[in-house]
């Protein structure tokens, strides 16, 4: 969190895919590789398999990567600050595996996600062309980041992005006072 607080406002790309989803080696090495490309801050959680024998950070990626990288990201194994890090005003976009737990904190953030269909559609996210095996390849992952990040399109998905956490927050509020009320009207109830 200290690392993300130097960055600028919107300048930085977060990374998971979730506590089930392991990357292949090829995932891993493309999503370096469009890092690399994107020339964009970026915080990375990577999570290796249980049953896996114990995997560095700097045996998964790719050689020399960390080096390359070390002024603009982070990598970080097993675990990071997920809603503190979708919160952060430094965080520009979430790059996800999509898990319906991960969409609703990043549109309750207004933090446009890179890469999920749904979200297209109401123009909250950016899809990475995918190869005709259905592979991502780094040069889209890249392009993908850079639409959130630099171009001027990026600032529509952020605001899309937070009209949708307000939406959000607003009927989380409503639904609250019901559920207040109801228990209000119960107490009241069990008292006569």
């Amino acid at each position: 969190m200290e690392w993300l607080s130097k960055k600028n406002q919107h300048s930085t790309v977060y990374i998971s895919f979730g506590s089930e989803h392991f990357l292949s080696k090829q995932e891993i090495e493309e999503i370096a590789k469009g890092l690399e490309l994107c020339d964009a801050n970026f915080i990375w959680v990577i999570r290796f398999h249980l049953g896996v024998k114990e995997i560095s950070i700097e045996d998964a990626l790719p050689k020399g990567f960390l080096e390359r990288v070390k002024e603009r990201g982070i990598v970080v194994s097993g675990w990071g600050p997920h809603a503190r890090i979708l919160a952060h005003q430094s965080t520009a976009s979430f790059l996800s595996h999509c898990g319906w737990s991960s969409l609703n904190e990043s549109i309750y953030y207004g933090v446009p996600v890179i890469d999920c269909k749904m979200l297209v559609e109401v123009g909250a996210c950016v899809e990475i062309v995918k190869d005709e095996n259905g592979v991502y390849k780094g040069e889209e992952i890249a392009k993908a980041i850079k639409k959130v990040l630099v171009e001027s399109s990026g600032e529509g998905l952020r605001q899309r992005a937070q009209e949708l956490s307000e939406r959000m927050k607003m009927e989380e509020d409503q639904e609250l006072d019901e559920v207040a009320e109801s228990l209000w009207q119960l107490c009241l109830k069990s008292k006569h």
